[in-house]
């Protein structure tokens, strides 16, 4: 798989039916190794490893309903009274981080209104922070740490 943006980690992965797979830590299991699951994977280490996001407020590819569709978002992380303090979404590195990404994660958040949006190709990371009361978002550097 390609190199990406972040820094390296210890994967476990396997062989199936001529497929490549990769240990989820979240879903504990193995899923097909995508490009996108490998972009996954890296943010979902980065937010434990280097953010310090305790694994047991990470969640991933859950369903959501939207106008009475079913979509479903990649990375959510959890504060711990309950909220939604990250949403992330992740593309493979072939797909540009466009307009239309930006559309999808605030549809993606119109419903679950988290604090911290990230969109990712695994080789570009754009960070947002969301003001509600005013209605505006301010870019980022980065996301914070993890703060209990």
């Amino acid at each position: 798989m390609q190199a990406l943006h972040f820094p390296a980690y210890d994967f476990r992965f396997k062989s199936s039916e001529n497929k490549v797979q990769i240990f989820d830590v979240i879903r504990k299991k193995f899923v097909v190794l995508q490009p996108e699951e490998w972009v996954r994977q890296h943010v979902v280490h980065y937010l434990m490893l280097e953010k310090k996001y305790p694994k047991s407020l990470i969640n991933v590819e859950k369903h959501l309903s939207l106008n009475g569709i079913k979509k479903r978002y990649d990375v959510v992380v959890f504060n711990p009274t309950g909220d939604i303090g990250l949403l992330v979404e992740c593309k493979a590195p072939s797909v540009s981080i466009d307009q239309s990404v930006f559309d999808q994660i605030a549809r993606y958040n119109m419903r679950l209104k988290a604090v911290y949006l990230m969109v990712t190709n695994g080789l570009v990371h754009y960070y947002c922070k969301m003001d509600y009361g005013n209605e505006k978002y301010t870019f980022l550097s980065d996301i914070p740490d993890y703060k209990r």
